[in-house]
């Protein structure tokens, strides 16, 4: 599994567990203080590494531990 591939699932997981919120980007965004445009670009791939501040930040704003965000039954 490359760093790439894990990466990407990330980004997928984010925003399955952001709509399971019922959140958009900007609302996420405004909950996290990390920037729209940064979770969009994880959400569709095109951002292959972050901080692990940000990761912690989102999976904060989500109500959701940080593995559960990094590890996905599928990975």
């Amino acid at each position: 599994l490359s760093l790439t591939t894990l990466f990407r699932s990330m980004g997928f997981k984010i925003k399955e567990l952001r709509e399971k919120e019922n959140l958009s980007q900007a609302e996420l965004a405004q909950k996290s203080g990390v920037s729209q445009n940064l979770i969009a670009r994880l959400e569709s791939g095109a951002l292959t590494n972050t901080t692990t501040d940000t990761l912690f930040k989102i999976s904060k704003a989500l109500n959701v531990k940080v593995e559960q965000i990094f590890f996905t039954d599928n990975v």
